[in-house]
C-alpha cells in the first residue's frame, strides 16, 4: 500500500519526469489527476500554509498568461486559492506528498526527491 499521492497533469514534462524516476526507483504511489479528479480547495489552502500560495501558483505557464489582466492583479493569498481551485493547470507540478509526513514537495528535483522518498 502506497502512502505517496503525486498530483499533478499527467501530459506535463515534469510530472512526466517524476513518475518516470519513482517508476525506475520502484517507488509506489498514488497518482491524482487535477484535470479528471480536481483539487480539494481544503487541501489546496493546506498546501498554501505549508510551502506558501507564491510556490504553489504557476505564474509561468498559459494558463496563467491567458488569465485576464484583472485576474492577475492584485492577487493574494485568497485569490491564488480561488483562481487555483478554478484553474487548476495553476498549480505548480507535480506536488508530492506523504501521507505521513507534513512535507509537500513542489516541482521535481531529482535530488530533494531522493532526500523525501527514497
Amino acid at each position: 500500500m502506497t502512502n505517496i499521492t503525486i498530483y499533478g497533469i499527467p501530459n506535463c514534462d515534469t510530472v512526466k519526469k517524476a513518475r518516470k524516476w519513482l517508476d525506475a526507483e520502484c517507488i509506489d504511489y498514488t497518482f491524482h489527476d487535477y484535470k479528471k479528479e480536481g483539487v480539494d480547495e481544503a487541501e489546496l489552502a493546506r498546501w498554501a500554509d505549508t510551502v506558501g500560495w507564491e510556490v504553489l501558483l504557476n505564474r509561468r505557464g498559459t494558463t496563467y498568461r491567458k488569465l485576464p489582466d484583472d485576474e492577475k492583479a492584485d492577487v493574494d493569498r485568497e485569490k491564488a486559492l480561488r483562481l487555483m481551485a478554478e484553474h487548476p493547470s495553476l498549480i505548480k507540478r507535480p506536488v508530492a506528498m506523504k501521507e505521513d509526513a507534513h512535507a509537500i514537495l513542489v516541482g521535481f528535483t531529482q535530488s530533494e526527491w531522493e532526500n523525501a522518498f527514497a
